[in-house]
């Protein structure tokens, strides 16, 4: 079973075989991707590296977590999963709805509409 690790603060010039090639020493590195900017193609600051075994990813993150590469101290740390259902960003339908307030909104009578 492979482990996921999260890699941030990363200089704009680490690629994905330095990084791969970091990890490297602790163990045998299943993936390295610095994720970059759809835009610009320039890096993001941060990666993730996919160790074989459990034991290799935490040697990995014991031993490069704080860590100076090219001045910038780096956080390594075990990547959390993804939340199911996000991403879409915009608004929701709860956003319209009033809870059931009788001071807000309309139809409250007189030329107010009602009082804030």
């Amino acid at each position: 079973m492979s482990v996921k690790i999260y890699v941030g603060n990363l200089p704009y010039s680490v690629t994905d075989s330095s990084l791969e090639s970091n990890f490297a020493e602790f163990g045998s590195v299943a993936s390295a991707r610095v994720m970059m900017d759809r835009e610009t193609g320039r890096s993001k600051g941060f990666g993730f590296v996919e160790m074989a075994s459990a034991e290799a990813a935490q040697a990995a993150i014991t031993g490069l977590n704080g860590m100076s590469v090219d001045g910038r101290s780096i956080v390594v740390n075990l990547a959390r999963p993804r939340e199911e259902g996000g991403g879409s960003g915009g608004y929701s339908a709860a956003g319209y709805n009033t809870g059931k307030r009788s001071d807000v909104g309309y139809g409250n009578g007189g030329y107010g509409g009602g009082r804030y």
